[in-house]
């Protein structure tokens, strides 16, 4: 591991914010499923609770190391640090296995939102690589 010693631009700052926020809404959409709130509830039909409640143990796993592996890795960007790089790895192993179980099996409850859940996954490790190859992290 190399001392950064470059300032990263601006949009750098932007993109690691908006990649805590985002990872932040999984954390809480993941602990309002493990909680089961009443919000929760009542954001889908009885049918897709029923749907969820039945999912395998390794996809509510996965969901939980996507969410919490990319809000840890959103913090490492905004910290400048290398290993944050392995955790949005991770993060994004765990989104594939998640969404990629509810989309063969037609679980997912919005095809649009479930495909920009990963495309984000794989950008967020593309730009975390971009930015370690640029010095920016250390």
């Amino acid at each position: 591991m190399s001392n950064s010693t470059n300032k990263p631009p601006i949009w750098f700052w932007i993109v690691s914010v908006i990649a805590l926020v985002w990872n932040g809404m999984g954390v809480n959409a993941y602990l309002q499923q493990a909680y089961n709130t009443e919000s929760y509830r009542a954001m889908y039909t009885a049918e897709q609770l029923e749907i969820e409640s039945n999912l395998p143990a390794f996809v509510t796993a996965a969901f939980a190391i996507a969410v919490f592996a990319g809000a840890l890795a959103a913090i490492g960007l905004l910290l400048r640090k290398s290993w944050s790089v392995k955790l949005w790895v991770l993060s994004l192993i765990a989104v594939i296995v998640q969404m990629g179980y509810l989309l063969i099996n037609g679980f997912a409850s919005s095809t649009g939102m479930t495909i920009m859940i990963i495309a984000f996954a794989f950008i967020f490790v593309w730009f975390a690589r971009k930015s370690e190859a640029n010095g920016w992290l250390s």
